[in-house]
């Protein structure tokens, strides 16, 4: 097909013009441009030319890096508060994020003060915090909810624990695995050739 060449050869207006002549696009039904093109056509035609480059050097892009203003106040934000644990919704287009208030009130506090960065930092936290917008800042008391003391417990210690009941069971009973397996299940065992029982 046409579209397997990825315009390697020939232009889109040739490979148009083909498939008119051979019946594949009907008159009626070519695109809008066809006849601007026909009627105008650029002075040097665009192929796709593969650029030429000696094996083993590559060519540094020289594109730049961008960074803007608020891009560096969002990145102290980030590292100072906890933005919050829920997702953005990004289906609601009026929604704006802790960040991005912050943001907002920093380059608005920027433009009508005269304070150095880390002092206009504080008072745009304080300025939230007025309108009702508290910032939790990262390793403070509160910050993280207190974890359920179950949670600490590792793996290897409920491993040897479990281990040193099933020891502490196997030396009390006479019997074998089944007598083990059958109190470790919670089914009663039959006690009364048992010798320690």
């Amino acid at each position: 097909m046409a579209g397997s060449r990825l315009e390697r050869f020939g232009t889109v207006f040739i490979r148009v013009r083909d498939l008119m002549r051979s019946g594949v696009i009907k008159p009626t039904e070519k695109p809008i441009w066809y006849d601007v093109y026909q009627a105008f056509p650029p002075k040097r035609e665009p192929l796709y030319v593969k650029p030429h480059t000696r094996l083993g050097t590559k060519k540094q892009d020289n594109v730049p890096e961008i960074f803007y203003r608020e891009d560096e106040v969002r990145a102290k934000f980030y590292e100072q508060y906890v933005a919050g644990t829920w997702p953005i919704d990004l289906s609601k287009s009026n929604f704006v994020s802790t960040c991005q208030r912050f943001v907002d009130k920093y380059t608005e506090l920027k433009r009508h003060s005269k304070l150095n960065d880390s002092a206009l930092f504080e008072e745009t936290a304080k300025a939230l915090l007025a309108e009702g917008i508290v910032l939790r800042r990262r390793g403070a008391p509160g910050s993280a909810k207190p974890r359920d003391p179950l949670l600490n417990l590792k793996l290897t210690d409920m491993l040897s624990e479990q281990r040193a009941a099933v020891m502490d069971i196997s030396r009390k009973c006479v019997y074998c695995n089944h007598r083990v397996m059958t109190w470790l299940s919670g089914t009663s065992a039959n006690t009364k050739n048992c010798s320690l029982v």
